[in-house]
């Protein structure tokens, strides 16, 4: 194989790992790419190229339970709040709905303790802020 031909497939898997974060992330997904850009712009292309042109492509899994499976390992992980962020925002492009974010969030508690949990259901707190949504819409609902 020529190195323009391994740079032509490097590019491809890049632009098409950049299609799908862009159909989960909206438009914040570049910020996968800056974040990064400054120290290490090979684990931005990385993310993109791998972590969403192969992975999050698979077609074994939806992308909300991706989105699922992603918020309840990185609530169990703990100190990805930033990850956190913009996972919930994509849960949210992705169909899943305020409530059901936080119920996951909530079950993720039983698993990963009370502090991992709090943690990320204020991260939610902030991002439905930010979006204008609210995991209760009918207030009359909730029982505490």
């Amino acid at each position: 194989m020529s190195t323009h031909d391994s740079a032509t497939d490097r590019q491809e898997r890049f632009d098409h790992g950049m299609a799908v974060l862009t159909s989960i992330d909206g438009e914040s997904g570049q910020k996968v790419i800056d974040s990064p850009a400054d120290i290490s712009p090979e684990l931005g292309h990385q993310v993109v190229a791998w972590a969403f042109g192969e992975m999050y492509n698979r077609p074994q899994l939806a992308p909300r339970d991706r989105q699922l499976v992603t918020l309840g390992m990185l609530t169990g992980l703990g100190g990805c709040e930033p990850q956190l962020d913009v996972h919930i925002n994509a849960a949210l492009n992705v169909g899943l709905k305020p409530d059901e974010i936080v119920e996951a969030l909530l079950h993720a508690a039983v698993y990963c303790g009370m502090p991992k949990s709090l943690n990320a259901t204020f991260v939610a707190q902030k991002v439905f802020a930010e979006r204008g949504v609210s995991a209760h819409p009918d207030s009359e609902e909730r029982s505490c």
